[in-house]
């Protein structure tokens, strides 16, 4: 569904020249940097109406994301988003109110079933698929209220084609630029939804994540991303890469905004098996918001032997502001797990073709590459457009396994869960005695490189929640060198609460989070002027 491994116009460049100076964004007060608590109040003052919203997100998307700093983040806009901004402002009058969320402009991921929408996950093999269909999570947000706006663009194939892919990148939308320097990786997979929520092109995203792909664009574009328990939001319509560590999740401006969108996407589906428990497990995450969420908790404090000296400055200035807030900090080390990485992969390679294919089955007929063979010739025969900078190592991998009864694969999925669960975070949260762990998230974005492709270096720390299917939440904690980085918070399956009061607590201590400026790169340094 969506990893961090390894255009809107299809004549677009791939990659954009930097513009020799800064460029001012489109701004509209009614929009840019508002919370949906604050659009919320402006709807029911009569202040302004879903429609005018849609209207001046449309607006500045075709400002900033179709011309001036050219971000690639919204892959396509809904034809019928200003219909159905005049349906929910037409129930406001009438005083039906579905919640929070009513009348309020979202962006999804193009790798999610949208009625009205293709789904291309940014390939051309699937530009075709008009599955006429909403995924259950986007039918739980329309049933709160929420306005689709469109899609937002991502890595292709959610990043899981090539060990040496470029973060962002899709032959359908181009590449997605950081909004805090243009020149910098939006990381990926969800780099359309980090990059579209720091830029205010909507109100807030949705991205998916397997292993990294919410938290890494959310870190890297400076906004809140969160990956929930696997199992809290249904997979059902949603290009897959691993029912075993796949998640959707929301990504946005602030803590409460995340809390209150996934309030909306949890809950039980029949046809996703690991949500049977969703409905008895999911709580209004937004009512325990109130800044205590630390006071008197025990942390685990991860300290990555691979930090920055920089990243180290601002993560040690992030623990002091949980200090503040009052949290009892403990120090934690992740358990050594060589076997991981490898583990992981068999398990990811093997799910990726059994699930791909059963999701392609189901597309219409106007998509032709209904099996991963398929797509895999489909990129060979279109090589131009589909592999200008990279290749498809992965799918080549992922074709030679042997299915979901094979047992070598049924082995790497009981270690990895063994490694990154019971041994790995649960033994961590029981031998210090702490609710939850902390660490960065990972570095600051890289230089987007189409020749070397991604060059991400530092501590990431994605992973152990992502196999243990655990909750993962990153939070902005400051800057290095102008570039976003964020603070994690994880913990034990279905803890996803407390993960969020956490959050709150420290964001409403610390205030780190930064507007982008749109940047054509980022400082480099004092006497490293022009070297990028």
């Amino acid at each position: 569904m969506s990893l961090l491994f390894l255009s809107l116009a299809l004549a677009a460049p791939a990659v954009a020249a930097s513009p020799s100076e800064p460029v001012p964004a489109a701004t509209d007060a009614r929009i840019v940097e508002r919370s949906i608590d604050d659009l919320s109040a402006d709807l029911a003052a009569g202040r302004t109406s879903s429609e005018k919203l849609v209207r001046a997100y449309l607006t500045r998307i075709a400002a900033i994301d179709r011309k001036g700093p050219t971000l690639r983040a919204v892959i396509a806009t809904n034809p019928q988003a200003i219909a159905e901004a005049r349906l929910l402002d037409a129930e406001r009058r009438a005083g039906k109110l579905r919640g929070p969320l009513h009348g309020i402009p979202v962006l999804v991921k193009d790798n999610i079933d949208t009625v009205g929408m293709a789904t291309t996950a940014g390939s051309l093999a699937l530009k075709d698929n008009m599955t006429n269909r909403d995924a259950p999570l986007v039918a739980r947000l329309r049933a709160a209220g929420a306005i689709i706006l469109g899609k937002a663009n991502l890595s292709e194939w959610a990043n899981i084609r090539s060990s040496r892919s470029m973060s962002g990148w899709s032959a359908v939308g181009g590449l997605v630029r950081n909004p805090y320097a243009l020149d910098r990786t939006a990381c990926g997979s969800s780099s359309g939804s980090g990059a579209a929520t720091a830029a205010s092109l909507a109100a807030a995203t949705v991205g998916t994540e397997t292993d990294g792909s919410i938290v890494c664009p959310a870190s890297s574009n400076g906004v809140v991303g969160m990956k929930p328990t696997v199992g809290l939001v249904s997979r059902t319509h949603v290009v897959p890469i691993s029912h075993s560590q796949d998640t959707a999740g929301p990504m946005t401006r602030n803590v409460r905004d995340a809390a209150l969108m996934l309030t909306a996407m949890a809950g039980s589906d029949a046809a996703d098996p690991a949500t049977a428990q969703a409905d008895a497990k999911r709580v209004d995450y937004a009512a325990g918001l109130d800044g205590t969420g630390l006071r008197g908790v025990r942390v685990g404090v991860v300290r990555p032997g691979n930090m920055s000296p920089d990243l180290a400055k601002v993560y040690d200035a992030a623990l002091e502001q949980m200090k503040a807030a009052g949290a009892v900090l403990v120090p934690v080390e992740i358990p050594p797990a060589p076997e991981l990485g490898g583990a992981e992969f068999k398990v990811l390679l093997t799910e990726l073709k059994a699930d791909l294919d059963a999701y392609l089955a189901t597309t219409p007929p106007a998509v032709t590459a209904r099996t991963l063979d398929a797509v895999i010739a489909f990129n060979s025969a279109n090589a131009a457009a589909e592999m200008p900078f990279f290749a498809q190592e992965i799918f080549l991998d992922a074709a030679k396994t042997k299915g979901l009864d094979d047992p070598d694969y049924r082995a790497a999925r009981a270690t990895s869960l063994r490694l990154a669960g019971k041994e790995g975070i649960d033994a961590m949260l029981a031998k210090a005695e702490v609710a939850l762990i902390v660490a960065p998230t990972r570095g600051a974005a890289w230089l987007s490189d189409p020749v070397h492709g991604d060059q991400a270096s530092g501590p990431s720390a994605s992973r152990l929640p992502a196999v243990a299917g655990y909750p993962h939440l990153t939070v902005p904690m400051g800057l290095v060198d102008g570039l976003p980085v964020g603070l994690s918070f994880f913990s034990t399956a279905w803890r996803d609460a407390e993960v969020l009061k956490a959050g709150y607590a420290f964001e409403q201590q610390a205030r780190a989070r930064v507007a982008p400026h749109y940047l054509p790169s980022a400082d480099a340094g004092p006497g490293l002027d022009g070297v990028r």
